[in-house]
């Protein structure tokens, strides 16, 4: 992928637009953290917060994180999206008050949607591992991008009418074939063995395109995309 995927890096705008109050800006902090949500989340149901206070504490941070500047302390030497996220999350936190979470919230702010459930699987799954609560974080973080990268690669079949191949390969996207499944699958696919394996390499090189390009739009310029993929991937490989 070529420069062109850096024209609508988020987190870009953003930091490029510092002390503004714009509405591009906004939009693109509301997309970011209903994106990013889920590690919030997770960092605070392993902090010992219950469900639904967890819930309340994230809808609020998202409620202020927009109202307020939070963007002044962040440069562009330290502006990895999710190294501030959990910078300011914790800040929220600890000045938060308990009326503050529990009160019921209005006015015109969006508001996080909460309740995809498998959003909230990969997060209750995450507590069961005693991880720390910053490498629950990152772990989480880290599913979030594949998950989202699996779903627009998803719709990416299913826009040019292979939505049906799509939800045969997906079993191999992150699980080599078993000896004679390829053999076994591809005459009901109408491929021979040698193009149904093309066809996973290119499922599964695609989906690394679209992580790089998600990837991309939470850090400041083209050249930090490397080396949060590399920690991202150690995040998964560890926990």
């Amino acid at each position: 992928m070529g420069d062109e995927t850096f024209a609508t890096t988020h987190w870009s705008v953003v930091l490029s637009a510092q002390g503004q109050r714009r509405t591009e800006v906004d939009e693109a902090l509301s997309e970011l953290l209903r994106s990013y949500w889920p590690p919030l989340f997770a960092f605070l149901r392993r902090q010992g917060y219950a469900h639904a206070d967890a819930e309340d504490l994230v809808q609020g941070f998202f409620e202020r994180f927009l109202a307020e500047d939070f963007l002044r302390s962040v440069t562009r030497e330290k502006g990895r999206f999710r190294s501030f996220l959990l910078a300011a999350l914790r800040h929220h936190v600890a000045n938060v008050h308990r009326h503050d979470r529990t009160q019921r919230r209005g006015g015109s702010r969006p508001h996080l949607c909460l309740e995809d459930p498998g959003a909230l699987e990969r997060c209750e799954a995450s507590l069961a591992t005693g991880l720390e609560p910053e490498v629950v974080f990152d772990r989480v973080w880290a599913e979030t991008v594949l998950t989202n990268a699996a779903m627009a690669l998803r719709l990416e079949y299913e826009a040019s009418g292979r939505g049906s191949l799509y939800e045969v390969l997906r079993r191999w996207l992150a699980a080599e074939a078993k000896p004679g499944e390829y053999a076994a699958q591809a005459p009901a696919l109408g491929m021979s063995e040698g193009a149904l394996a093309v066809a996973v390499h290119r499922l599964r090189q695609r989906l690394r395109e679209l992580a790089r390009a998600l990837v991309a739009h939470t850090v400041p310029t083209p050249g930090d995309v490397d080396d949060e993929l590399r920690h991202l991937l150690k995040t998964l490989i560890r926990s």
